[in-house]
């Protein structure tokens, strides 16, 4: 488990180091007033970026478990351990309900 945080955490590094370049590419490539031949360098300038430096890649994850699935955004953790956490009251203005 402890793995796939950490190959997480270098997606995320090569996501901030290439954000900018592969944005710059996009709008470049979305231009219509460019010839065709920059568009298809441009696509191979994208190509040849790492796959890892994608915002798809990313998975947001629980800070606590690193579980994936059911992860309550607001608190950055996972339902799981947010339900234990209000049961024991430990987050204001959270409780139970019950109709």
């Amino acid at each position: 488990m402890k793995s796939i945080q950490e190959r997480d955490k270098n997606r995320r590094k090569l996501l901030n180091s290439y954000e900018k370049k592969r944005v710059l590419l996009k709008k470049i490539k979305l231009e219509e007033k460019f010839p065709y031949e920059l568009h298809l360098l441009v696509e191979k300038a994208l190509q040849k970026l790492p796959k890892n430096s994608s915002k798809t890649r990313v998975n947001n994850r629980c800070i606590i478990t690193g579980r994936i699935k059911g992860r309550v955004s607001d608190f950055l953790i996972s339902r799981l351990i947010f339900r234990k956490i209000a049961l024991k009251r430990d987050l204001n203005g959270i409780n139970k309900s019950s109709w």
